[in-house]
């Protein structure tokens, strides 16, 4: 699996992985997306819940795009970074990544504003979907670092 720098994630630094970047991708893109619809869709018909629905995904933009810049950062200087630092980049990535979570409130509150069944199935199924992603992750990880001890 190609990385953007040309050279395996997988592989460079624990803690920096293609599952990783895609999953903020995706999260990135939505939340672009509804940044852009649903602003334009409060200035034509204002709405309280909408407006604290863009505060808190406005709030977690910004942590979505320093974890490309971290990440990218790692991937690219891999060779140059120390333990050290290293653990301090991948501490920054966690909390941007757990920041930018956070910003699926702001999704759940506008699916809410729309309908509250629908808002109740989104929370359930984003509740499931994380914890099912989250358990994925660590069995590949763990999986990984089976393969990589020696017998």
């Amino acid at each position: 699996m190609g990385s953007r720098s040309g050279q395996n994630i997988e592989n460079s630094k624990p803690g920096f992985s293609d599952k990783r970047w895609t999953i903020m991708a995706a999260l990135l893109g939505t939340s672009t997306a509804i940044m852009l619809f649903q602003g334009l869709q409060q200035e034509t018909n204002p709405s309280s819940i909408r407006e604290i629905s863009l505060v808190i995904i406005g709030i977690c933009l910004p942590f979505q795009v320093i974890y490309f810049m971290i990440h990218t950062y790692v991937i690219e200087n891999s060779d140059a970074i120390g333990a050290n630092q290293h653990t301090v980049l991948q501490r920054l990535s966690t909390l941007c990544q757990v920041v930018a979570y956070m910003s699926l409130t702001g999704v759940i509150l506008l699916w809410y504003n729309m309908s509250k069944m629908v808002g109740i199935a989104f929370t359930l199924s984003a509740l499931i979907a994380i914890v099912l992603v989250r358990l994925a992750m660590s069995q590949v990880e763990s999986l990984e670092k089976e393969r990589a001890e020696p017998d």
